[in-house]
């Protein structure tokens, strides 16, 4: 209903209606962009391996890659502390938090995308609620810093598991809110 209403507002401050506009589509042909692999070729290529590959190149960039994230997230963090969770600092902190999310599995720290994930979820039912617990969304953002710089990677590390589910734990009061 919005985009019927934003279409009549539309045409009648510009004058015009959806039969007088014209859309543009550009082709984009992709297969000319890509270079053709002969038969021997492609039965030779896995691309699987190929992926795996490109990853293990890239493998030694990783930790500085969550460096870069933690950093971000921690920034954001501080913004948003300081500004009492505005629009703007709540957008920008949600975003840092759930790109970490995404990518830490990927690059090798599924224990940080857990917290991450868990921060997400926090912040989620703490804008639905309007009420922003500071002091765990702070310590979220400590825990992610503390694992990247103690390489707390994954379930072999007994002190990130326990710090997780405690994390977890004392988010559920108010993350189980948005699950209802």
């Amino acid at each position: 209903m919005q985009a019927q209403e934003l279409r009549r507002t539309m045409a009648s401050t510009t004058g015009s209606d959806k039969s007088s506009q014209e859309h543009i589509r550009v082709p984009n042909d992709l297969s000319k962009k890509v270079r053709k692999m002969s038969t021997i070729e492609a039965a030779k290529f896995d691309p699987v391996k190929a992926a795996e590959e490109a990853i293990e190149k890239l493998s030694d960039k990783f930790e500085s890659w969550m460096g870069s994230e933690v950093d971000c997230l921690k920034e954001t963090n501080q913004a948003a502390q300081d500004a009492d969770f505005t629009d703007e600092t709540y957008d920008a902190l949600f975003r840092c938090a759930h790109d970490i999310k995404g990518q830490a599995e990927t690059l090798g720290f599924p224990l940080v995308g857990r917290v991450a994930n868990n921060l997400t979820l926090l912040l989620v039912a703490a804008k639905a609620q309007d009420t922003y617990p500071k002091e765990l969304i702070a310590q979220h953002v400590s825990a992610i810093n503390a694992m990247i710089s103690e390489d707390a990677r994954d379930e072999t590390n007994r002190l990130g598991v326990a710090l997780v589910s405690r994390l977890e734990e004392a988010s559920e009061p108010l993350t189980q809110l948005i699950d209802s």
